[in-house]
């Protein structure tokens, strides 16, 4: 397979649109990004003000297609999310009101201000792609990617994701707080309009289809998946770990090196891709020790010592 030229100029041309958006924040723009190609579910978690939701109608300015908000709280039922049938007694019938998931581009805002219920009711979807509502079945778009913020569980009135919830969203990604030269240029050159709206649209989501299809046809030799797969296990071998990453986070991260490659223009992926990678991927879905947590041990921390003592494939040229 070769990259294509014109695919990726649009890939460029998405990132440059985002970056005009939201200043200082490249390298987290190419991860959301990166899931966004290999057709993953992502958690930006952040306190507030940092420009989550904003970084998501951003994307949507810049890749069309149909988005819709959901702005989570106590309140919101699952029906809210899904839809609901409604009985017309003209008709004597059922019909399906869809909810706003049926979207390419679905937004839950500060998901974790949700009841458990209510965030279980995003499950189906995420993983198969369609939702059942009073025993029948509703495709969603495709594509169809949920972007999930989230306050820090510290904050007051926020409920934890459930592990099996946590362990279908592709990536976790922080953005943080900008630097003071970056937050100068905010201030200083600041709009009246809201900063996702000076995203363009520059891409279709047909293109985004094709490029996803172009991701999955990236070559991954079985030394590097060896490596892939190592690196995963040695996660759940790791004696300051509870809980391990699944095999579920193992094709999550294998998708993910592939787009990464696919954005850096190369038709194969590398083991650096896979070092890049698996904190983002990896570093949610593991639950620590007691012991460790109180040691102040980070999910971080476990995945770089593990990526140290997991020996990388080496090519020996002749």
């Amino acid at each position: 397979m070769d990259v294509r030229t014109s695919d990726m100029q649009t890939c460029r041309a998405i990132q440059d649109s985002l970056e005009q958006s939201i200043l200082g924040k490249s390298e987290e723009i190419e991860r959301l990004l990166t899931a966004l190609l290999a057709g993953g579910h992502i958690l930006l978690e952040d306190v507030p003000g940092t420009g989550k939701t904003q970084l998501v109608k951003a994307l949507s300015n810049a890749v069309g297609g149909q988005f819709r908000r959901i702005q989570c709280n106590p309140d919101l039922l699952p029906t809210d999310i899904t839809g609901v049938s409604i009985y017309h007694p003209k008709d004597e019938t059922f019909v399906f009101r869809p909810g706003p998931i049926m979207a390419n581009i679905l937004l839950a805002d500060e998901i974790n201000r949700a009841t458990t219920k209510t965030q279980s009711a995003l499950l189906e979807a995420m993983e198969e792609r369609h939702v059942t509502v009073d025993g029948a079945s509703h495709p969603l778009p495709q594509p169809f990617v949920l972007i999930a913020t989230q306050n820090p569980i510290e904050f007051e009135g926020t409920y934890m994701l459930p592990e099996a919830q946590m362990d279908r969203f592709m990536m976790k990604l922080t953005l943080g707080y900008p630097d003071e030269q970056t937050e100068h240029r905010m201030i200083m050159n600041s709009y009246a309009d809201q900063a996702s709206a000076r995203a363009t649209q520059v891409a279709s989501m047909a293109d985004i289809v094709n490029m996803q299809e172009q991701v999955r046809r990236v070559h991954v030799d079985e030394a590097v998946g060896d490596y892939l797969v190592r690196v995963v296990r040695g996660t759940r071998e790791h004696s300051g770990v509870h809980l391990g990453a699944s095999p579920r986070a193992a094709i999550s991260l294998m998708a993910a090196v592939r787009a990464h490659a696919f954005i850096k223009q190369r038709d194969y992926v590398i083991p650096d891709d896979v070092k890049e990678l698996a904190g983002h991927v990896l570093g949610h879905r593991i639950i620590l020790h007691t012991e460790a947590r109180m040691n102040g041990v980070t999910q971080d921390e476990i995945i770089r010592q593990v990526i140290e003592q997991t020996t990388v494939p080496v090519r020996l040229e002749r």
